[in-house]
């Protein structure tokens, strides 16, 4: 294994403090996986009870409320699928170079990141508020819930470069081992939300605009926080001006593996808009109904997301140290852990469905559409895990075309065809059949994966 050398020389190249990072070397691989995710499973599945608390606050305004914020949905999907690909690029990019020891070409890939970061959001900002109306319209949003859903997405659209930054931020911190700071900020993040929600909804009666501020409010935080983090150099990757250069070789590398999440997310937002506008075919219930069972099953895609964030690092440092029987330790654990969680979710959803439901509804009309859905969307969410963990270490290992072939699978090339045609043979049935079969297909190529990724690297053990 090649020495490392996890510092960048010059006297304002310090090193972080240990007590701030883990070292990637360190320990046992479960352990050490554990110790890196659980401060990104605790702020992402707060970010998920964030999600579940907004929902809860909006839906004592009424169906219409739930389905104004559920039909804007999409366009956040689509917004978030941006900070998602320049994250996980940057993300890959960084841990392999400090797993290689190069930890200047980290931070060089990382600055890069973070400066373009701004003409992006500003760009998208600009770009979407100016059509947001003809947005709306499209994604079906009818004339009775066009007001919140515009009140809703121009508010956050405002932030939106501030938020931008805050998720690139969080991917490279977590990239080089820092997991404990960005659970916290996302923790701050929550707390921030959870006070502001009920002042900005009720008490100064902003409806759906309060909560849209009140998320909007806590990232600026948030992204507050990164900021002081990388301007006081508490972490082994710096940013500088001067780093930031348009090299093609570096944009080459972070675009790889950024582009397949980029096209996954805008494929999710795509998936949400076809889901959406069927929906609409059978009114504003339905919209509510299955926006109550999308959000449900987004908060427990969280924990899966947050624990293979703080497994990547371990995965994309061994890999580039070429240490593949410490690959395959980290591959075989993530993949234990995500699939015994994933099962468990879905399993609870589909027999507590309707007291669930109540948590976001009191309509009874919207109560018996959204039980049912959640049972249908949520009844092979098991194999969810194994989809995020081969994509996790498809994007680790910087093979970014299988990875787009299984990213692509679950929101685009299975579930487009399915809802756009099982809703016009067997009507709401068919919207249900659609994401359940999309589900099991997805698996099953995951599976199908998984099994040839290990193959390969017992055949690279065999052949060191």
């Amino acid at each position: 294994m090649r020495p490392l050398e996890l510092h960048i020389k010059g006297k304002d190249e310090r090193m972080a403090s240990p007590a701030d990072h883990i070292s990637l070397l360190d320990g046992k691989v479960s352990h050490l996986i554990m110790r890196l995710s659980i401060p990104s499973i605790i702020g992402l599945s707060i970010n998920g009870i964030q999600q579940a608390v907004n929902a809860i606050f909006v839906g004592t305004l009424g169906p219409q409320a739930i389905a104004a914020v559920s039909i804007a949905l999409p366009l956040v999907v689509l917004l978030s699928a941006v900070g998602q690909g320049i994250g996980a690029g940057t993300a890959s990019f960084v841990s392999r170079n400090l797993g290689a020891g190069n930890s200047l070409e980290a931070s060089r890939g990382a600055s890069l990141a973070l400066g373009l970061v701004v003409p992006i959001g500003t760009t998208l900002t600009v770009t979407i508020l100016f059509g947001l109306r003809d947005a709306l319209t499209l994604l079906g949003a009818s004339p009775t819930i066009m007001p919140a859903a515009l009140e809703y997405a121009s508010t956050l659209l405002v932030g939106y470069t501030l938020i931008l930054l805050n998720m690139v931020s969080g991917f490279i911190v977590r990239a080089e081992g820092n997991t404990r700071f960005s659970m916290w900020t996302m923790i701050t993040a929550f707390t921030l939300n959870a006070l502001l929600d009920p002042l900005l909804i009720f008490t100064l009666d902003l409806g759906v605009r309060g909560a849209a501020l009140a998320t909007l409010l806590s990232q600026i935080v948030a992204t507050s926080m990164y900021i002081v983090y990388f301007a006081k150099q508490r972490g082994i990757v710096r940013f500088r001006a001067s780093y930031i250069t348009l090299r093609g070789d570096r944009l080459k590398q972070i675009a790889a593996v950024g582009a397949p999440a980029t096209i996954t997310g805008i494929l999710t937002a795509a998936s949400f808009m076809f889901l959406y506008r069927a929906a609409a075919a059978f009114g504003d219930n339905s919209i509510a109904a299955v926006g109550i069972a999308a959000r449900l099953q987004t908060i427990g895609t969280f924990p899966i997301v947050g624990f293979c964030i703080g497994s990547q690092a371990v995965l994309g440092f061994s890999w580039g140290a070429q240490d593949f029987a410490r690959v395959q330790k980290a591959a075989t654990f993530m993949l234990s852990t995500v699939c015994a969680f994933s099962v468990s979710f879905s399993a609870v959803v589909v027999i507590f469905a309707r007291p669930i439901v109540s948590l976001f509804s009191d309509s009874e009309d919207v109560t018996e559409i959204a039980v049912s859905t959640c049972i249908m969307f949520h009844l092979f969410f098991g194999l969810f895990g194994v989809q995020y963990v081969v994509i996790t270490m498809l994007q680790s290992f910087g093979r970014a075309r299988l990875s787009a072939v299984v990213s692509f699978a679950r929101q685009g090339y299975l579930f487009v065809p399915a809802i756009l045609l099982f809703p016009r043979i067997w009507g709401f049935t068919g919207l249900l059949i659609s994401q359940a079969a999309a589900e099991l297909l997805a698996g099953l190529l995951a599976i199908f994966v998984a099994v040839k990724q290990f193959n390969n690297l017992k055949g690279m053990l065999l052949h060191r």
